[in-house]
């Protein structure tokens, strides 16, 4: 997939890179070798499907996702942990391709001490919400760690964030908390290594960067089929999968040559075909 997309990605010093991960729904295939039951977000249920760890590179610069690298979560075969594809795809990242990036977004679920710190030694930032029974301390010390959620919220400590320390990290190691009310029913919880941070909105924009990649999954599923392979050995599901990425990276850029969506570029691709056959159609109907 690289060695196809390398020459067309546009880098920046201060690219992104988003982690996640997207399961391929294999529900009414059972037999498809890679698929396992897993918690789908999408189904918001434990589903039997291919997991896919994601990582795509963005350019703000230019408003787009650039290019993008993916891992299938196949423990049975390989043994490796969705934070050990994640990790892996990291490393080569920053080592053996040399992206150029500045920041790091990854949801909850990635928001392990081992993940934080390798971002911390390739000398990125990152912003990550935690979940709210995570143990933290903003006493420096003086308390014991509590929930995130059990935490006391002033005005000023709300708009600007506060210094706290993460259970199970070094002594001292310290990042900036902040606390998003993005509804009624929704607080989220981020923390980032970057501790000039001063601003919740600025902070609550750099989250939202990571909506990119639900858009990149979304349009890989209902654009270009990612999951309507029903081969059943791992090897062809694995193959459908990578050319779906490369025909979604393809469809990327002529979308933003010609200034349009996926969608609409899809769609206008039988426009021409549509209007000629309800002016006259090549197959005569006899309707009772």
């Amino acid at each position: 997939m690289w060695g196809n997309v390398r020459d067309s990605i546009i880098f920046s010093p201060n690219g992104y890179l988003l982690f996640d991960d997207t399961v391929a729904d294999k529900n009414y295939s059972p037999k498809i070798e890679p698929a396992r039951r897993q918690w789908s977000g999408n189904a918001q249920a434990v589903i039997h499907g291919i997991g896919i760890v994601t990582c795509v590179y963005v350019n703000l610069n230019i408003r787009c996702l650039l290019g993008g690298d993916c891992r299938i979560y196949d423990p049975d075969r390989d043994g490796k942990t969705k934070t050990d594809h994640l990790l892996e795809m990291l490393r080569n990242a920053g080592f053996g391709k040399q992206l150029p990036f500045r920041t790091v977004l990854v949801d909850s679920w990635y928001a392990s001490r081992q993940v934080l710190r390798k971002i911390e030694q390739l000398e990125k930032i990152y912003y990550c919400p935690i979940k709210c029974n995570r143990r933290v301390d903003d006493s420096n010390g003086i308390n014991r760690h509590q929930p995130v959620d059990k935490l006391q919220w002033n005005e000023s400590s709300i708009q600007h964030g506060k210094l706290i320390h993460l259970k199970n990290c070094p002594k001292g190691h310290r990042v900036k908390l902040f606390r998003l009310v993005l509804s009624n029913k929704r607080t989220e919880y981020v923390v980032t290594n970057d501790v000039s941070q001063d601003s919740a909105d600025e902070t609550q924009e750099e989250c939202s960067i990571r909506w990119k990649i639900e858009q990149f999954h979304r349009e890989a599923k209902q654009v270009i089929g990612l999951e309507k392979c029903q081969c059943r050995k791992q090897r062809a599901q694995r193959n459908h999968i990578g050319c779906a990425m490369l025909v979604w990276i393809g469809l990327d850029q002529v979308a933003r040559q010609a200034g349009q969506t996926i969608y609409q570029l899809k769609q206008s691709l039988l426009d021409d075909y549509l209007h000629q056959q309800l002016l006259s159609l090549s197959i005569a109907m006899t309707l009772a």
